[in-house]
């Protein structure tokens, strides 16, 4: 049995999860008659209190509409230097659609200090390009952003005429950690995506949700982008189950995350940051991360990465995988 902790990516669909898929109907999205994905859109719009959704192939996809929708060619938005949108997801926006990144140091909390955010927004002068969205993601590296950043964020963007993008891969993971309604984080944006195969299990899928004219303008990318899905309510369903049935679970990973930092933080040569949500980070320090990565896979832990690591707990993890990889982790560095 293998202990997965590279990704909460990792998971599986369970067998209610596939049953329901099998049983899912179907028909052609393009002409918008898939009755799956259309109840998966609606369901989604209503638990973020938008006015709709559109299912997304892919959290870079979904980001990707986004940055089309709210942007023309020649646009500029700001974003975190090592946000997902900005250095992960393949360049998309500039290659594609022409709109210009602006990159800025996160702050330790994961948030971008607003601050430093007007002080990039450019003049309205020809020599600029013109500054029209604010990109920011929660979580962020584990991270929750505190809400009253948020509100604080809202106030920000709306002076200043700019749009305000979310990207929320795992936005349910921090309204379970902060103990309120995700709505009370999604009304602070124009735009959210979320993402249904991470912690909520599905094997595919993102939500991008906003006011019906954003959404239509993403639609429209969408199919340029060749992202249009005939009879896909096959995969939409998995979705559905996820939203219905794993949301509310996610506590079980952050307990399990906290019960891995508890752990680790026991060994000699492991420091371990402060968790939140599903998120564990850890250094440790002079050893070999390599042979530490090939000591744990033989036996049956997985992780990646280099100095400081990331662990990620998630559906497929439970408490007696902590306790194994804990105890594989205090072999290698009591050798």
């Amino acid at each position: 049995m293998t202990i997965d902790l590279r990704s909460d990516t990792v998971t599986k669909p369970t067998e209610a999860m596939r049953e329901t898929m099998a049983s899912a109907p179907v028909g052609d999205d393009v002409y918008g008659e898939d009755p799956t994905i259309n109840r998966l859109e609606e369901t989604s719009a209503a638990l973020l209190e938008t006015d709709s959704a559109l299912f997304c192939a892919s959290g870079t996809q979904g980001n990707l509409l986004a940055l089309l929708a709210h942007c023309q060619r020649g646009d500029e938005f700001i974003v975190g230097q090592n946000s997902h949108t900005y250095q992960y997801e393949g360049g998309g926006a500039a290659a594609l659609g022409s709109v210009h990144p602006q990159p800025l140091d996160f702050e330790a909390d994961g948030t971008l200090d607003l601050d430093k955010v007007a002080a990039v927004i450019k003049p309205d002068d020809y020599h600029f390009p013109p500054t029209k969205l604010l990109c920011l993601e929660n979580t962020r590296g584990g991270s929750v952003l505190p809400l009253d950043y948020l509100q604080t964020t809202r106030r920000f963007v709306d002076e200043r005429g700019l749009g305000l993008h979310l990207d929320g891969a795992r936005i349910f993971n921090a309204s379970i950690a902060l103990g309120i309604p995700v709505t009370d984080i999604s009304r602070n944006f124009d735009s959210i995506s979320f993402c249904l195969s991470k912690g909520l299990g599905a094997p595919v899928g993102t939500l991008l949700c906003g006011d019906k004219d954003f959404i239509t303008e993403a639609r429209r990318w969408r199919k340029a982008l060749g992202g249009g899905m005939r009879q896909a309510g096959i995969i939409a369903a998995a979705g559905l189950y996820a939203l219905e049935n794993h949301i509310e679970r996610l506590a079980e990973d952050h307990a399990n995350a906290v019960s891995l930092a508890r752990g680790l933080g026991d060994v000699d040569g492991i420091d371990v940051t402060n968790v939140q949500t599903n998120m564990v980070y850890i250094d440790v320090g002079d050893a070999d991360s390599h042979a530490l990565t090939e000591f744990l896979r033989q036996r049956g832990v997985l992780i990646q990465g280099q100095g400081q690591l990331r662990l990620v707990t998630h559906l497929d993890i439970d408490e007696k995988d902590i306790e194994t990889a804990v105890a594989a982790f205090k072999e290698f560095f009591s050798a």
